[in-house]
């Protein structure tokens, strides 16, 4: 497959000039959408009131039946959840067969000569299938053969950020002599981020079978500074001095890429190794978990909670549709995926973009594979409120720059001959849909229901649709607000235990939170998609910030 459209991250990347205003159409698309929806809501609550209405009180009865789905997938989703951590997945993993010994049935595809050995999960098995790449045997030996190669891309976090991360990696169950572990730190960073790292090396590094502290350059050409390059570089250097010096089979390597603030659970990587081995597909998956945002929970603010927790809900309803689950910050992919189609360097939104970029080599052929297993996180905290805000929506923008994603999968979708049609128009719309609906709903609910009985005039409000819009509108809503409760519910019962310190009043202040989610939904939902979605369609680049993180 050419690589010309695969590794694009804007049209000015293209140097036929018609293929650059192609690519600039798809790039202008999601903001146009967006802005057009609102903008023809004011136009038409005004020129055509009647038209407005029935539009507003319509996507009011489908957003009703969307939360009402979704609320269910979040129930699905946590009761797997609750189910998986009481799994012991170390025993269930030594349960599996080893591949020796196994009945092996050959198969040949279209794609020519590698083999691979896939462990099926009754043992009664193991399919080998061949590719174009020649004639070199690959398998996934045994389970105790598994490694994991962990990468923690940090900045200038402080060592009380950083220990609390690699305590969690210690205090895994998964055997420490399978894991490579790099604390990937960046030169821009400075002395001090050094100094953390060398004293986490030494502190705990001696536990782990490999511990490697690389040191991305500051000013590569092409690169974006951020997570992305990071990680990008951090893989490539564990490549060179860890993996091909030992010859470890790629086949049997998971990346897991974290944030710096991810506490993985007990037996994280136990889970992820046993659906590695038992997946179908495992050298065309990657492995999602569920993050969720309990490092300082109950040191947050309000705000911060909510829209954390938010995030946390729309993941697990999002395990519940595999088929629209896309990766998400921290999560995990085969070696073998690096090796093949490597990892952007040049994106914000990379941990989506590996998705796609893997989904478009592969010709579809690539999935995510839902954990419904958690890891834990920080919710957005800073040295003070002012502070807090302005990194929340920072944060919130930089998620919502995803939609760069969109451009580069259209023009892919145009440029592959071999992804089936019917995926290209569903992956279309949901990628379409879903940040259409993140820039627009929030306003279009709880506000522009009014715009009718504002701009309509006199005609209009003497109408009997008129005197009922506020009314049904208000109406669809308040049972819409099953949403907010069953989040209420679960965001009690995935709390951490109350910290000392903190009165048992603290319970309750975490439900009545959640009123503020109407606020949060515009000035950290609305707000920042739009204006990423603005400066996609302006040209104007968006680089990486860091989220801040602190500690009481």
């Amino acid at each position: 497959m050419e690589s010309d459209y695969l590794n694009l991250s804007r049209a000015g990347d293209l140097k036929d000039p018609k293929e650059k205003i192609l690519y600039r159409f798809f790039e202008i698309l999601p903001g146009l959408l967006s802005w057009g929806t609102l903008g023809g809501a004011f136009i038409l609550a005004w020129l055509a009131p009647v038209v407005i209405a029935i539009f507003i009180i319509v996507f009011d009865l489908y957003w009703l039946l969307k939360i009402s789905y979704l609320a269910w997938h979040q129930l699905a989703s946590y009761r797997q959840m609750k189910k998986n951590l009481k799994i012991n997945w170390i025993e269930k993993l030594h349960r599996l067969p080893n591949p020796e010994g196994m009945k092996v049935e050959m198969k040949a595809n279209s794609e020519g000569g590698k083999l691979h050995r896939l462990p099926n999960p009754e043992g009664m098995k193991v399919e080998m299938k061949a590719n174009s790449e020649g004639g070199k045997l690959h398998r996934l030996s045994s389970k105790n053969d598994i490694y994991h190669l962990i990468i923690l891309p940090m900045y200038k976090e402080g060592i009380e950020i950083v220990r609390p991360t690699f305590q969690s990696l210690v205090d895994s169950e998964y055997p420490k002599d399978k894991m490579i572990v790099v604390l990937a730190t960046e030169e821009r960073a400075g002395e001090d981020a050094q100094k953390v790292a060398k004293a986490i090396k030494k502190e705990l590094g001696k536990i782990f079978f490999q511990f490697l502290i690389t040191v991305h350059p500051q000013n590569i050409i092409g690169e974006i500074a951020g997570k992305g390059s990071n990680e990008a570089w951090a893989i490539k250097k564990a490549k060179e001095k860890i993996i091909d010096p030992l010859k470890i089979p790629y086949e049997n390597v998971i990346i897991s890429g974290f944030d710096i603030d991810t506490r993985v659970y007990p037996q994280y990587f136990s889970c992820l190794t046993y659906h590695y081995l038992t997946t179908k597909k495992p050298l065309r998956t990657s492995y999602q978990p569920i993050p969720v945002y309990n490092n300082n929970i109950w040191d947050a603010p309000a705000f911060s909670r909510v829209i954390s927790t938010s995030s946390t809900f729309w993941q697990m309803m999002q395990q519940e549709r595999p088929e629209q689950l896309v990766t998400y910050s921290s999560h995990s992919m085969p070696f073998k995926i690096f090796e093949e189609v490597g990892y952007p360097n040049n994106m914000v939104s990379d941990d989506s973009r590996i998705f796609w970029c893997s989904f478009l080599y592969y010709n579809s052929d690539y999935r995510v594979i839902p954990l419904y297993y958690p890891v834990s996180m920080d919710a957005v905290m800073a040295k003070n409120l002012p502070r807090t805000i302005v990194n929340q929506y920072k944060q919130q923008r930089r998620w919502a720059w995803g939609a760069e994603n969109i451009p580069y999968l259209l023009y892919g979708f145009l440029k592959s001959k071999k992804i089936p049609l019917f995926e290209k128009l569903r992956h279309s719309f949901i990628i379409l849909e879903g940040f259409w609906s993140w820039a627009t709903a929030a306003l279009l609910i709880f506000f522009l229901g009014w715009l009718p009985l504002i701009l309509g005039g006199e005609e209009f409000n003497v109408t009997l649709l008129s005197y009922n819009l506020p009314r049904l509108t208000g109406n669809i809503m308040t049972v819409a607000m099953i949403g907010m409760i069953v989040s209420a519910i679960i965001s009690l019962l995935l709390l951490p235990p109350r910290p000392s310190g903190y009165s048992r009043w603290k319970n309750l202040f975490m439900v009545l939170q959640w009123l503020l989610l109407p606020v949060t939904l515009i000035a950290f939902g609305t707000f920042p998609a739009l204006d990423a979605q603005t400066r996609l369609m302006l040209n104007k680049p968006l680089g990486f910030s860091v989220t801040e993180k602190t500690r009481k």
